[in-house]
């Protein structure tokens, strides 16, 4: 009767689980846990979703443990969510010829799924293998793609990538799901018609936020009161010419009602191409009639430049005899600072460095009611030169002594939040203005963000044939830099008050193992596992087989 009883309460445990998910966490970090931030987006969500991942097949280990990752992190969402949530794995070139998979491969990269190439090392050499750290994540005729695979470059370490990938998880498909079940669809502009950069140079920028944004240009000139409502977030990007006060009228009133701003720009006037040309150049200083805004709101973005020893490198010609053509060698530039993230900020935690150049430090001005936070700053090695000041290309033929460089690091990039007061309090409207742009004394609370360099957003272009190259990506050095990575944190952070962004503060700790000891034991191991389990069960064997003998001969 016990058995038959036992036997019961097992397939009804059984059936149970087949309907009820759920799983208990008892590792120190909470992994898996789901933060409540994203309970609740799912909790919101009113369509049905559906999440392709493609990462299945033949993988990595390494890209096992992602796959892993991903498949019962969405298992947690699909038994927390308020709708049926799909899930499917699969590998988009299983079975496929090369030109089958040529075809697959365009049909995916136009729709934001890029592929990945690795050179993995085995025991033979290396091996190279195509993998999509990529999945879409779709509800109704709205769809995502979501980039599962964070900080990898050209050198980088790819497994340690994947801890930081694991760690993100959380944040990318919650703020999928969440765009793709709200239909929010904020706009976005990037300002011109003050010699901001024209739209090749943009355009990696506007077509990455694109997959989840209205994003377009916006003339300050010509735009209407209508217009500026219509916004949510205003890239300044580099801009060239001297701002009017109609110009700062229109810009104060839409951070008056609650827009959120990108200040990303260039106190110094440099340029590489005409210093390659001239050998030497005046670094001077840029007329943009910002200051006295960016002052009430709490920033101050100097007229200096920095040099830095952690830097990009930049392409010259060298050596080579009389008549010969001379070789083209790659050189660090310090004028081109890598810059480093503030980790204790999740808005910039688990990115790459991020590549600048002719950068300037920003301060903070301390203003009621407003919070200051560092976003980037500089490496502990390097100087600050007030401008104007001469360039020369001849620093990078020179070997620079670390301890003049070794300073406290500076600020570069800064996050306002709070309520800014009015530039424009208690003054009349300029000329030029003709609608009513009029605003309290205070604005909204909104957010706003100060960089010190107006390249940070600014793609590469080739100047053969004008292709254009993804935001972040040195073309010379084949490096991927955290430019991109940073600036769609930067419209997730902006364009929502949920602070999905917070998500990026989980971590996972991957203890990994030490491969250079693996090799090294590596059949003492193989041993051990294979030997000691046999031991056990004879040991075991011949202990029940004596008891047994003792037991039953008595």
């Amino acid at each position: 009767m016990k058995a038959v009883l036992f036997i019961i309460a097992l397939a009804g445990l059984n059936i149970a689980s087949s309907y009820i998910y759920t799983r208990f966490d008892f590792t120190g970090e909470k992994r898996f846990t789901l933060n409540p931030k994203t309970k609740a987006v799912l909790a919101k969500a009113d369509k049905e979703v559906t999440v392709t991942v493609f990462l299945d097949g033949n993988l990595p280990a390494a890209f096992k443990r992602l796959k892993n990752a991903a498949s019962n992190l969405l298992n947690d969402y699909k038994a927390n969510a308020a709708v049926k949530i799909k899930v499917v794995f699969t590998d988009p070139l299983e079975g496929l010829d090369q030109q089958a998979q040529d075809t697959v491969l365009r049909n995916l990269y136009s729709n934001g799924i890029e592929p990945t190439n690795l050179n993995i090392k085995n025991d033979a050499g290396f091996t190279q293998k195509t993998v999509f750290p990529m999945a879409v994540v779709q509800a109704g005729n709205r769809q995502v793609p979501v980039k599962l695979l964070q900080n990898l470059d050209a050198a980088g370490n790819y497994e340690q990538n994947i801890n930081n990938s694991i760690q993100n998880l959380e944040y990318v498909f919650s703020s999928a799901i969440k765009k793709v079940t709200t239909g929010e669809n904020p706009r976005i502009g990037f300002t011109e018609g003050n010699g901001e950069p024209a739209d090749p140079y943009l355009s990696d920028a506007i077509r990455s936020l694109s997959d989840s944004y209205e994003v377009g240009r916006v003339d300050l000139n010509l735009i209407s009161k209508e217009g500026l409502d219509k916004l949510k977030i205003l890239f300044i990007t580099k801009p060239q010419k001297e701002f009017s006060e109609a110009l700062k009228y229109k810009i104060n009133y839409f951070v008056m009602n609650g827009g959120r701003i990108v200040w990303s720009i260039d106190q110094v006037s440099a340029d590489l191409d005409s210093l390659k040309g001239k050998g030497q150049q005046l670094a001077f200083n840029n007329k943009l009639n910002l200051d006295d805004m960016l002052f009430m709101y709490g920033a101050r973005v100097n007229y200096n430049l920095v040099a830095d020893l952690n830097c990009a490198e930049i392409p010259l010609a060298m050596g080579g005899a009389a008549g010969r053509q001379r070789d083209i060698q790659m050189a660090p530039w310090i004028y081109y600072p890598v810059l480093l993230p503030d980790v204790s900020s999740s808005l910039v935690k688990n990115i790459d460095g991020i590549r600048t150049e002719f950068l300037s430090t920003v301060d903070t001005i301390g203003v009621k009611g407003v919070r200051k936070t560092v976003l980037l700053h500089t490496s502990p090695y390097h100087i600050e030169h007030n401008t104007p000041e001469v360039l020369s290309l001849q620093v990078v033929a020179e070997t620079p002594d670390q301890r003049q460089y070794l300073h406290p690091p500076k600020s570069t990039a800064v996050l306002l939040e709070g309520s800014f007061p009015s530039v424009f309090l208690n003054r009349q409207p300029p000329a030029g203005i003709s609608e009513d742009f009029s605003s309290g004394a205070l604005s909204k609370p909104t957010k706003m963000i100060v960089i010190g360099d107006g390249d940070i957003f600014r793609n590469q272009v080739s100047g053969r044939d004008g292709s254009v190259f993804p935001l972040g990506f040195d073309r010379y050095t084949q490096r991927n830099f955290g430019n991109k990575a940073f600036l769609l944190n930067i419209a997730d952070y902006l364009s929502s008050d949920d602070n999905l962004i917070d998500l990026r503060n989980k971590e996972v700790r991957v203890r990994l193992l030490d491969k250079q000891r693996l090799r090294g034991e590596k059949l003492k191991w193989q041993l051990i596992n294979v030997i000691v389990p046999l031991l056990l069960l004879i040991s075991f064997a011949i202990f029940q087989h004596y008891y047994r003998k003792y037991k039953y001969a008595r």
